[in-house]
């Protein structure tokens, strides 16, 4: 699939899917107060088909005029008849710096480990530039783009850019579009497409789109669900170039 395919298929799934699911969103106000959400869902079942999973996730958020601080941390479980279907843990931060009314600098780091796709662990750090298309009291729009860095161990050594390699690293592209909107006093929705070309191996690219929604039953107390897809262009020998995973779960916001 082409990289230009790839984000025109992306962005329409985004806008069909995104009314009705959900992620959970750490509350944004531009007082400088560190505000904090915990998310938690789970399922159980037994006798014909035992299968279990937890999902567990935490977000926090730090807003003032000029600034803004996030960062996000999760964990993924899920076993169908004794068998892992699902191990899968991230931890991702970045920092924006307004240098103008429009436009803000970025720096942001990422780690994830996922066993079941073979990676031992992913390091990933980016810097770059954006621009606010708008802003107001019910949300945002921003574009963005940089330079990254992203290295790979693998559980198992695969072939990855025509070589056998238990590791690898390369240089980035990074281009990126996240929005967040206020649909009503009690529903927030969020979105955020990323795509990072490989330029160490030209035509290799990663994409990463989340979509949510968080509809609030009390101050405290919300109803969340996820949808996130994952692809790879080239994932190694044996494995599938796209991982979908859709959550659902309870948040407890802290502002």
């Amino acid at each position: 699939m082409h990289c230009r395919t790839l984000i025109a298929t992306l962005t329409s799934v985004s806008a069909l899917l995104a009314p009705s699911l959900a992620s959970a969103q750490v509350t944004l106000k531009p007082d400088g107060q560190w505000r904090y959400l915990i998310t938690a869902g789970a399922n159980i079942s037994s006798g014909n088909n035992n299968a279990s999973s937890l999902n567990l996730a935490a977000e926090g958020a730090r807003e003032t005029d000029d600034d803004k601080w996030t960062w996000a941390a999760r964990a993924d479980r899920a076993r169908s008849s004794g068998v892992n279907t699902i191990e899968r843990y991230g931890l991702r931060s970045q920092y924006n710096r307004d240098f103008s009314v429009d436009w803000f600098g970025f720096g942001s780091g990422e780690l994830l480990r996922d066993r079941l796709a073979n990676i031992a662990g992913r390091y990933s750090v980016a810097s770059g530039v954006g621009r606010h298309v708008w802003q107001d009291d019910r949300g945002f729009f921003d574009v963005s783009v940089g330079l990254g860095y992203t290295y790979d161990r693998y559980v198992n050594s695969t072939d990855i850019a025509g070589a056998m390699r238990d590791r690898y690293g390369r240089l980035e592209l990074v281009l990126a579009e996240e929005s967040s909107h206020k649909l009503t006093d009690t529903t927030n929705l969020r979105q955020k497409f990323s795509i990072y070309p490989d330029l160490r191996d030209s035509g290799k690219f990663r994409a990463v789109l989340d979509t949510g929604l968080t509809v609030a039953m009390t101050q405290t107390i919300n109803l969340s669900a996820g949808l996130s897809y994952r692809y790879d262009s080239d994932p190694g020998t044996n494995l599938k170039k796209a991982d979908t995973m859709f959550v659902t779960g309870v948040s407890l916001r802290f502002d």
